[in-house]
């Protein structure tokens, strides 16, 4: 049987769910009882949120050929997923709104099919709407994909219409399965066989599951195979295919894509862009890139005792997760927990209410920072931070994503700080306000195209920790919400970082410090010593927090002393008598402030974040 495999890629809320509703309704895979919205986001929270999170299979059948369909996620901090969808398919569906035309994420996607090297099918959705706008749209996707006007197919995937034509041009343009030469005369057989772990998940009593996109031979139930990264062997429990549930098979072939039940109970065995083979000596499968984290923030358990389920949940995750990193680290404030890597802010938030919901786990957060590049001057740094924290091929280099450990400025020769190449597509009206909010953060103006009369792309290059925090919201505020925006990693660049220490009575609170540039240095500061103190209880003595940059304090605040009436019960007489026992307050309240220790409670430490 003919094999096709392809994916739907497109910016968010374009109608990739709906479109493979549509699909699976069409081949009968699924009948229609069965059937409910956005049936392939299986996650309670992708339902809630309207968004799909994770890559999700099904097989179908349709004019007595077999197609293999990947849905994948649109927001930018999922581009992960993606690529992965990607290296498993021979074709894209690129699926545009014809009431938005093409977004920033839909040229993000675009270029990573490309890379590819898949077969693109454009597809205009939403011709239904009243607001539709197929001629104008057509025009672009001809200008960006350089095709012609009667290979861009006209669907409304809601109500089905076109639909077909979809999987027909699917069966026409998407090529077979690519034959992958191994370097050795190939065999047709299981003593071959060979096949790329795209995702993997934990399940609770079958242990993990790898999905599989097999490229050469033939895998069987019970026969032994051998995961060359990990370098363990397992035994298929259970093999079958998507549809979209699991559908026990006898085997799966060359070009198909399915699951492999391995039974191993350690999360670390499985893992994704692995090779799954026949043989330990076969070679490995070009895998994925290994991902960068770009944000990073503490995760403590609120409660010590629940630290080994913390851990425990978080290995479990990062199997189902690849982008998801994290390592043991110790705060003054919250205790023992975990440095975690995202991607973005809403991959932090995902599995921050995946970690709450999945594995019962209640969380304290730390606020999110990127990660920073240290040059020390001396010749060997380990004397002043922690050896882990060198790079290996730089060993004048520390790589520093918690504020608590970046060194004392007479050691550091420079610091650079992580930038990306920023593209955003929004109306003609919008430029300036787009530019004002730019150079606001920062950035540097690169280029600016139009897409078409109203609509333009513009290219900056932006510090990522100016972007991290709420850019995307004051950007959609700023473009009445018609603005979108996708940025990827170009590297470091040198800049003038400084750490910035929040003193209380003049010792440092090592959970409030944060890296920033020197020109904002006096802005946060001042925003942070307010928020401190609103919440710091009040003593039997005044308490300054001030905000500090080295020696150089920045900002500053006061919570002021209880005060007792000392001379309430004098009737009058001579004013010194009165002088005398304020003179004895104020002796006793400066002994106070010397012995006195300020204890930073969560509160405290929360209020700071939600800055």
């Amino acid at each position: 049987m003919d094999i096709r495999n392809f994916c739907i890629i497109a910016h968010i809320d374009h109608g990739k769910s709906t479109l493979a509703d549509r699909m699976i309704e069409q081949t009968g895979t699924l009948q229609m009882r069965e059937m409910k919205e956005q049936l392939l986001d299986m996650m309670d929270l992708e339902r809630e949120r309207g968004i799909t999170i994770k890559l999700t299979p099904v097989r179908m059948q349709w004019k007595g050929l077999q197609l293999n369909l990947i849905d994948t996620p649109g927001h930018t901090d999922f581009r992960y997923e993606v690529s992965r969808s990607l290296a498993a398919c021979e074709g894209a569906i690129l699926l545009v709104d014809c009431s938005q035309g093409i977004q920033a994420q839909t040229l993000a996607v675009l270029t990573m099919a490309m890379e590819h090297d898949l077969t693109i099918i454009p597809v205009l959705n939403k011709i239904d709407l009243p607001a539709a706008d197929p001629e104008r749209v057509s025009e672009e996707v001809m200008k960006l994909l350089g095709c012609k006007k009667e290979d861009i197919l006209r669907i409304s995937a809601k109500e089905g219409r076109g639909v077909m034509e979809v999987l027909d041009a699917v069966i026409e343009r998407v090529p077979k399965p690519k034959k992958v030469e191994s370097g050795k005369l190939r065999v047709e057989s299981n003593s071959s066989a060979r096949a790329l772990i795209f995702d993997a998940i934990m399940d609770t009593y079958r242990g993990a599951v790898a999905y599989v996109r097999v490229v050469e031979g033939r895998f069987e139930k019970g026969q032994h195979v051998h995961l060359l990264g990990t370098k363990t062997s397992v035994e298929i429990l259970d093999i079958g295919y998507f549809a979209p549930k699991y559908v026990s098979d006898s085997g799966l072939k060359e070009g198909e894509i399915g699951y492999i039940v391995t039974g191993a109970k350690d999360v670390l065995s499985v893992r994704t862009g692995d090779t799954v083979a026949s043989s330990p000596d076969l070679p490995q499968l070009p895998g994925y890139k290994e991902v960068q984290p770009m944000v990073f923030a503490g995760l403590y358990p609120s409660a010590a005792d629940e630290y080994p389920q913390l851990r425990e949940a978080l290995e479990k995750l990062a199997l189902n997760d690849a982008a998801l990193k994290f390592e043991p680290e110790r705060n003054a404030a919250l205790g023992n927990g975990f440095r975690c890597g995202f991607l973005g802010l809403l991959h932090m938030d995902i599995v921050q209410e995946r970690l709450e919901r999945e594995h019962n786990c209640d969380l304290v957060i730390t606020a999110p920072s990127v990660l920073y590049e240290v040059q020390f001057i001396m010749k060997r740094p380990s004397e002043v931070i922690r050896a882990s924290l060198l790079k290996p091929d730089e060993p004048d280099t520390a790589r520093i994503s918690n504020p608590a450990d970046f060194p004392d400025p007479s050691y550091i020769n420079e610091v650079r700080e992580p930038w990306v190449k920023l593209e955003v597509v929004c109306r003609a009206q919008d430029i300036g306000a787009v530019m004002t909010l730019i150079g606001d953060r920062r950035g540097i103006y690169l280029s600016l195209e139009y897409l078409d009369a109203d609509r333009a792309l513009l290219h900056f290059e932006v510090p990522l920790q100016a972007i991290v925090l709420d850019f995307f919201d004051l950007l959609k505020s700023a473009t009445s919400g018609y603005g979108s925006m996708s940025y990827e990693m170009i590297g470091y660049k040198a800049g003038d970082l400084v750490k910035l220490q929040i003193l209380l009575l003049g010792e440092p609170a090592e959970a409030l410090s944060t890296i920033v540039h020197k020109s904002e240095a006096h802005y946060v500061g001042a925003v942070i010593c307010k928020k401190l103190k609103e919440v710091i209880p009040k003593e039997q003595f005044q308490i300054p927090i001030q905000a500090a940059v080295g020696a150089k304090v920045v900002a500053r605040e006061t919570v002021s002393a209880y005060r007792k009436d000392v001379t309430g019960y004098l009737y009058g007489g001579d004013v010194s008598r009165k002088n005398k026992l304020l003179d004895k307050q104020k002796k006793g309240k400066k002994r106070m402030k010397q012995m006195g220790r300020v204890t930073l409670t969560q509160e405290a430490f929360l209020s700071v974040l939600k800055r």
